[in-house]
Order: C-alpha cells, then sequence, then structure tokens
C-alpha cells in the first residue's frame, strides 16, 4: 500500500516522480504528492484524488530541482485530505518526509514533541516520524566527515514501533536522500548519474533495470553517484545488486481498456510461462529447482500448511484439493492474518507454504516469520523475484507471470492455481499416484494455456449476460469440490471491482441458511461440470429456481441441464480435473469485469483498495 518515489540525479526531478506514481497509482489512490528541493527551500504540491489531478496543478508552475519525493497514498492515519497527503514537511521546515506503513506508538512520540514545541498540520503518524526526525537533526552535533540526516533518521527509528520504509530528505543536504525500511517494501534503483528509490520496481524499470532490494532494518544514505547501506545497529551491509527481468512495456496498457482487461486476456501465456522447463523428461511428473529440500525429505511430510489472505487463500483452498486428491495427505489453509495470532496445534513433520503475488502481503510475510519461529521450513509460492516473502523463505516457486498491475488479481490466480496442480501432482508421483495417472495429468496441464484461449472466446457472451445482470445488488456464488474457492474468489471479484454484495458457499450448503436470500432479485451462479456430482448439482439448481431465483449454469461441454433450469447458460470445455479449477475461473472473472464496465467502476483502481497490502 502507498507508492513511493524519490529522485536524485542530473534530469528534473518532478517530470519522472510524476511518472513513477502513475505507475504505483494501484497501490494508493485517495491523495498525492511532490516535494522538489530548489533553490534552498522544499516546494510542496499535495492533492486529493489521483495523480492527474497532482499533475494539472505542478502544471500551473513548474519544478525544476533535480531532487525530490513524491506519495501517493492509501489512507490510514487521518481521512483524506490535502493535509494528510504526503509529503510531509517538519514544522521547522528542515525535514521532508514520505511514508508506507504505520507507526503503531505515533501518540507517545507526538506527546513528547508538543512539549518541545513542534506542532502539527495533519492527523497522519507521518507527520510525527517527520517532527522526531527534525528533533534528533537538531540535537546532533554536525561532525566532519558525518552524516546528520541519516544519523538523525536511524535514532528516530529506533524509537519507532509498527511498520514503515520511508524516504527522508533534508533542506540542508541537496543532493541526498535517507531511505529505510521495515516491513513495508522498498527498491533502490542504480541509473547512470542518477539514483532512484521506490516502493516497487515498476516506478523505477523505466530508468534501469539494476536494483537493490532492501531488507528490513535497513537504512540507506544515496546520492546521485552513490549509496551507502547499513542496519540500524550501524553494521556495514554489502549489498547484492539485481537485474529486473521485465521492462517497461510488460507494465503498459496497451490497446486494453484496462489492466485488468489486458491480464485476464495475458493468461494463457502467463501459464505458460508458469510452467515452462518444470516438467520431468519422461512426462510423468514435474520438477521445481528452487524448493531447496530434497525428495527424500518431502517423503517424510506428513501434513502441509498454507497461509494466505484473499485471492491467493483461494488458490491455497484449491491446492488443499489437489493434494489430498493426488496425495493423499492431510493439508490445512489458515488466513495468514489469523494463524499468527492463534495458538494453534501443529503437528510434526509439518511443511509450510504461503502464497503472495507480491511477496510483501504482511500478514503473510507476518505468519511465515511466526512458522519458522517456531522450526518449521517454509516455502513459498510468488510472482515478484526479491520480494521479502521469496528471501525469508526456506525455497520456493516463482510464478514468473509478469507484473500484475490490476488490482483484481486475475493472470496471478490461474498462475497459482496451475503451480498448486504442479506441485500436487509432484508429491502425489513420490507416494502412490501411478506413472500412467501422472503422465495423464502432465498432459493436461500442457493443455491448459490454449483451454484458457478457448474460454477467453467466451467473452462476448459473458459481456452480454453482464449487461442483463449488472443491475443487481446481490448475488451468489455456489460451487462444490474444487470449484468451491472459485465460487469465493467469484464472489470476490465482483465484490472488488463492481461494488455488489456477492457471497461464495459450497452449492449443497445453500440450504442450510443461504436459501433465505434466493428471490427473483438475488442471482446465482453456479458451477455445474460434468460428473459424479452434476445432478447433486442440478437438484441445488431446482431449488434455487422454485424460488424464482435467477440462475447462471457454468456448465462443461457435454453436461446436459434440465430445459429452462438455467437463465443463462455459459459452457467451458471439458478438461481434467487439475485443470477445471483454472478454466472455470476464466468466465467468473469475464462476468465480473464486464459488470463493473457496465456499472461505470473504475475497475483498476476500485474504491478502499491497493494492490499490495503492507499494513496489518
Amino acid at each position: 500500500m502507498c507508492g513511493i518515489v524519490g529522485y536524485v540525479g542530473k534530469h528534473k526531478a518532478s517530470p519522472f516522480i510524476l511518472e513513477g506514481l502513475k505507475r504505483l497509482e494501484y497501490r494508493g489512490y485517495d491523495s498525492t504528492g511532490v516535494a522538489i528541493l530548489q533553490n534552498g527551500a522544499f516546494h510542496v504540491v499535495k492533492k486529493i484524488g489521483r495523480v492527474a489531478n497532482l499533475e494539472k496543478e505542478i502544471a500551473k508552475s513548474p519544478l525544476n530541482g533535480t531532487f525530490g519525493i513524491g506519495h501517493t497514498r492509501w489512507a490510514t492515519h487521518g481521512g483524506v485530505t490535502d493535509a494528510n497527503a504526503h509529503p510531509h514537511i517538519s514544522s521547522d521546515g528542515k525535514i521532508a518526509l514520505i511514508h508506507n506503513g504505520v507507526i503503531e506508538n505515533y501518540a507517545a512520540m507526538k506527546k513528547f514533541l508538543l512539549t518541545k514545541g513542534y506542532t502539527f498540520k495533519s492527523e497522519t503518524d507521518t507527520e510525527v516520524l517527520c517532527n522526531l526526525i527534525a528533533y534528533h537533526y537538531a540535537k546532533e552535533p554536525v561532525v566532519a566527515g558525518e552524516n546528520r540526516l541519516f544519523a538523525s533518521v536511524r535514532k528516530t527509528l529506533l524509537h519507532a514501533e509498527g511498520t514503515y520504509g520511508i524516504v527522508v530528505m533534508g533542506v540542508d543536504l541537496p543532493g541526498e536522500m535517507v531511505a529505510a525500511r521495515k516491513g513495508s517494501p522498498l527498491i533502490l534503483g542504480l541509473g547512470d548519474n542518477e539514483n532512484i528509490i521506490a516502493s516497487d520496481v515498476s516506478a523505477i524499470v523505466a530508468r534501469t533495470q539494476s536494483v537493490v532490494y532492501l531488507k528490513d532494518g535497513e537504512i540507506v544514505n544515496v546520492t546521485q553517484k552513490d549509496f551507502r547501506v547499513t542496519t540500524l545497529d550501524q553494521e556495514s551491509v554489502s549489498p547484492t545488486v539485481d537485474r529486473v527481468t521485465w521492462n517497461i512495456a510488460d507494465s503498459e496498457m496497451g490497446a486494453y481498456a484496462h489492466f485488468m482487461e489486458k491480464e485476464i486476456f495475458e493468461q494463457p501465456v502467463a501459464l505458460e510461462n508458469a510452467m515452462r522447463g518444470r516438467f520431468s523428461e519422461d512426462g510423468s511428473t514435474t520438477n521445481f529447482g528452487g524448493l531447496n529440500i530434497s525428495a527424500s525429505e518431502f517423503r517424510g511430510i506428513e501434513r502441509f500448511m498454507f497461509c494466505a489472505c484473499g485471492t491467493a487463500l483461494h488458490a491455497c483452498m484449491v491446492t488443499e484439493h489437489m493434494i489430498e486428491r493426488f496425495a493423499r495427505i492431510p493439508v490445512e489453509c489458515d488466513y495468514a492474518s489469523e494463524f499468527r495470532y492463534r495458538n494453534s496445534p501443529l503437528f510434526r513433520n509439518t511443511l509450510f507454504f504461503v502464497m503472495s503475488q507480491s511477496g510483501e502481503t504482511i500478514d503473510t510475510l507476518a505468519a511465515l516469520r511466526e512458522a519458522k519461529r517456531k522450526g518449521y521450513k517454509v516455502l513459498a509460492v510468488s510472482n515478484v523475484v526479491g520480494s521479502t516473502i521469496a528471501r525469508e523463505a526456506d525455497g520456493g516457486i516463482y510464478q514468473h507471470v509478469g507484473p500484475e498491475v490490476g488490482v483484481a488479481s486475475t493472470k496471478a490466480f490461474t498462475s497459482q492455481l496451475l503451480i498448486g496442480a504442479m506441485l500436487a501432482l509432484y508429491i502425489g508421483r513420490m507416494r502412490d499416484l501411478s506413472f500412467g495417472a501422472g503422465q495423464r495429468c502432465v498432459t493436461a496441464l500442457k493443455g491448459a494455456p490454449d483451454l484458457v484461449r478457448k474460454a477467453l472466446e467466451l467473452a462476448p457472451h459473458v459481456k452480454a449476460i453482464a449487461k442483463r445482470y449488472a443491475h443487481y445488488t446481490d448475488m451468489l456464488f455456489l460451487g462444490r469440490m474444487s470449484l468451491f474457492p472459485i465460487a469465493l474468489e467469484g464472489a470476490l471479484k465482483l465484490k472488488e471491482i463492481s461494488y455488489i454484495h456477492a457471497e461464495g458457499y459450497p452449492a449443497a450448503e445453500m440450504k442450510h441458511g443461504p436459501i433465505a436470500l434466493i428471490s427473483e432479485k438475488c442471482p446465482s451462479v453456479i458451477f455445474a461440470p460434468a460428473g459424479e456430482i452434476f445432478n447433486k448439482i442440478v437438484s441445488s439448481m431446482q431449488e434455487i429456481k422454485a424460488r424464482k431465483g435467477p440462475v447462471i449454469a457454468i456448465i462443461t461441454e457435454g453436461a446436459e441441464l434440465p430445459a429452462g433450469l438455467a437463465d443463462e447458460v455459459i459452457t467451458i470445455p471439458t478438461c481434467h480435473e487439475a485443470v477445471l479449477p483454472i478454466v472455470a475461473s476464466i468466465p467468473v472473472q469475464l462476468l465480473s469485469y464486464y459488470i463493473a464496465v457496465e456499472r461505470g467502476c473504475d475497475v483498476d483502481k476500485p474504491r478502499n483498495l491497493a494492490k499490495s497490502v503492507t499494513v496489518e
């Protein structure tokens, strides 16, 4: 949450910062602002709303300085106002600060600072942090060869409780930034006679693909030509310079109306990238290079535990079904946000997995650390190379689907489903899954991209259905077995981007309560694939129709519904059970997208949401 950009270099800072903020706007779009140091003073422009509002304001009086910071906000402390927007300037005018995270002990800090004569213009914890840095800066003696600002930031952060990713400027130190992180991502981009600090590589890759991923507890001093990293405990750090493997074109919208639409239609290629090089030569199983756990260790595992949040948790729930189906090992899924605080009894010989597209989800990271603290090995499924979760896990699997900008996850979700199925096959083949069953599964997984391409051809049909259902205010999504989590995901997508109240349930659970909601004003989206429980699902549909509820049925080819039972029918390709959840996700993604567009919603920037949840 919140987008951070800091620039020091040879070019005007404001155009680059504005461009970076546009690329980070999916991380927060309540308000935005910049602070540019020029002519010995901070020039600050802040506006509520989108970056476009800020850009128009800056155009009235261009900023020429080559040193500055910018921020796009997802509100935590304080309402959405110009005063609460970042950057914040200390009341003595010496310090400028942008911040992602939450300072939990800000009230005590503020009480102390008020006794020292510092004043406040906002309701934010960030302004408190900014003034505390100014307090230490005013006290810090000027010593030749030492950086006063760096020392002041370090001393301040030793008192800070909570999470932060910050970039700080001092009015007396043109061309010098200090940045630090704890729980919120920060990345240093190394350019040609210029350096950049940002909360996401998407703000950096237009200028450079050489980056340093800062770790928790690290603080960096950055100038135009150099940087120095230490820990808050003043231990020297030898940073690793990594190379970003994608370029700016990968994060452009192109000819699509929204990033979400683009990413829905990118899914066939995303799936191909996620599986590339991960099948055995005999075509009976999968291979993963980064698990850092031997086959014999895997065979000794007696239970799996998956932790994630939101969409990623739904992918874990499908993976649970697949592992239990193919490998016959018990699996448990838990909300990462709950796992950290529950004293859940954990079994010996349990292997933990966490899933997070960004690799920075704060609750998932906390669950990872809690599991490791208790002595368990933790593997991660993540899309972002160099992310905190990827670095701190004992091993893992990268999704390799490229940047996902749309707040509502699509291609990252289906790639997580694919990796979950591949993982289930990998474990199953170590146990009692036969060679032939493994080959059939591999063939099906390799065919998933083409099946998704075929499902995407349904877009015009789904768009027409969306027009007919966009005016409803409630909707149910019902599925069974591996499609129950897809029902949950379909409901979440609709809620996220169209603001329609939607709930996902196992289809058989409908009569245990949710059937009370059924009426002509509450449509139901029901997954009814051909198979052993098809008739059971048909019975649930009949119960809905008996109560005048509209039915949108998602069936597989060959499934025959009784005449008149469904008001709308979406037919997806018949496929192997390992691939079915992936293919079944496509129509609900399209339905949610087209309903949101029909309702005039801002699909890529839904209200109150941000792409990467980095505050608790």
